[in-house]
């Protein structure tokens, strides 16, 4: 046992994969020094299995790449080779501190220097720490395992300046925030609002990796609201902070506008998927573009379908891919579904179950109902009947196909996939149950339209 945890815990021994610890030995034998930098310092220092084991060295990328038979020259010009192992990839930087600013992402030129340097040019003082492998002890130049203790979020120096050097930071901001549950040191908070207008500057990609990160973390809403608090979400989405003060009738949302109810519909969800979480802070998007204050109640007709159209557009600028799109658009778009669900006929019932998604989509209601009226009785309701069409429901595979209609005498052309769609039905429904009961169904059919 080495140390303890900023709760005063003895801190367990540091198991460094065996090829991490191959490229490690191989720096130091030829002269070099390496430590262990940044994320999985951090997780071990707070008693989390680390994920992320990156190396930082003396040696110069020359020299590096020359040490290892395969290697990956990713960043070079920056410092950054990646040495491919059969186990994996080790990324190793050396030591560096970066000179300009070019992107707003990446410096303009870097200088090779020494390892307090290359710490106070890196953005938090949790993320700041370097691990000494061979003597296991922490190496911190920066404040780190003090503000580990204290449980809070700071830049390392100026915040501004950091934030300037790569604006995607004040996104990570939060998402640390988020995850650990610590609060964001003042200074660097401000920082973030009066930088927040600069997030535009940053890609779609990379904003979404760290929306991805806060959104389906158990603590999503505390990284929703300080999304919304500092800036950020208005300038990522718009569309959320449209929702704010947009009331709702409070006879089914005593929760208040649909900020709020958003807001809660994401707390109650369990272990949700990326798509999952989208789909439920885009679910009522379309409300703001559909409210009409009748005189019975507010209301909010076809904000299911203008939601959908607004989640594609949103998806796209975050470069979503083409199945999560399709997936979100499809929460969005479907959500209203359980308020039929109950009086639909078996067949189409089943169809609705049937439906790609439908398992997230029955989880967003579970949300939706929580965050709102909090009666469960629709969803208590749908959830049996799912479960029931679960237990029951016939195999999807077809049982007859198009050349055994023609086979009975149909004629090719739209009929023939009437017939089908309609064969499914009753194959739903019971009515049929093989294909020598389908072939009846038809023949019987095709009787009657003599």
């Amino acid at each position: 046992m080495v140390g303890s945890t900023p709760n005063g815990e003895p801190l367990a021994t540091l198991e460094i994969p065996d090829h991490v610890m191959r490229v490690h030995r191989r720096l130091v034998d030829a002269g070099h020094r390496s430590l262990l930098a940044g994320g999985a310092v951090r997780d071990h220092l707070l008693a989390l299995p680390p994920k992320d084991f990156d190396l930082a060295t003396s040696a110069i990328p020359e020299v590096v790449d020359g040490l290892f038979e395969k290697t990956v020259l990713v960043g070079a010009q920056f410092g950054v080779v990646r040495i491919v192992e059969p186990e994996g990839e080790v990324e190793v930087a050396t030591f560096r501190a970066d000179i300009g600013i070019a992107d707003g992402r990446r410096p303009e030129t870097v200088r090779f220097t020494d390892e307090k340097e290359d710490a106070l040019r890196r953005d938090f003082t949790i993320n700041g720490m370097f691990w000494d492998i061979d003597i296991g002890q922490v190496v911190d130049h920066v404040g780190g395992r003090a503000d580990l203790a204290a449980g809070i979020i700071r830049s390392i120096g100026d915040a501004r300046e950091r934030f300037q050097e790569d604006r995607l930071r004040m996104m990570r901001a939060i998402r640390f925030s988020t995850i650990l549950q610590f609060p964001i040191e003042a200074d660097t908070w401000q920082a973030v609002v009066d930088e927040a207008r600069f997030i535009d500057d940053v890609s779609g990609e990379r904003i979404r990796d760290e929306l991805e990160k806060i959104l389906v973390s158990p603590h999503r809403l505390a990284g929703y609201q300080s999304l919304s608090d500092c800036g950020l979400m208005q300038h990522i989405m718009p569309e959320i902070e449209q929702m704010r003060d947009v009331m709702q009738p409070p006879q089914y949302h005593p929760e208040g506008d649909v900020f709020i109810h958003t807001g809660l519909v994401l707390s109650h969800l369990t272990n949700p998927s990326f798509t999952l979480a989208m789909g439920a802070l885009l679910h009522d998007v379309g409300k703001p573009g559909t409210f009409e204050d009748a005189e019975d109640r507010i209301r909010f007709h076809g904000h299911d379908e203008l939601g959908a159209t607004i989640s594609e557009q949103i998806c796209g600028r975050l470069r979503l891919s083409r199945q999560q799109t399709e997936r979100i658009v499809y929460l969005v778009r479907r959500h209203l579904v359980f308020m039929n669900i109950p009086q639909m006929r078996i067949a189409r019932r089943y169809r609705v179950f049937e439906e790609d998604g439908f398992e997230e989509l029955l989880e967003l209601c579970r949300a939706d109902c929580l965050g709102s009226h909090a009666d469960m009785s629709l969803y208590e309701t749908c959830l049996a009947l799912w479960n029931e069409w679960r237990e029951r429901a016939p195999s999807r595979e077809p049982l007859l196909h198009g050349r055994d209609l023609l086979k009975l005498g149909m004629k090719p052309g739209p009929q023939i996939g009437s017939m089908l769609e309609a064969l499914e039905d009753a194959h739903r429904e019971s009515e049929v149950i093989d294909r020598d009961s389908a072939l009846a169904w038809v023949e019987a059919r095709l009787e009657g339209q003599d």
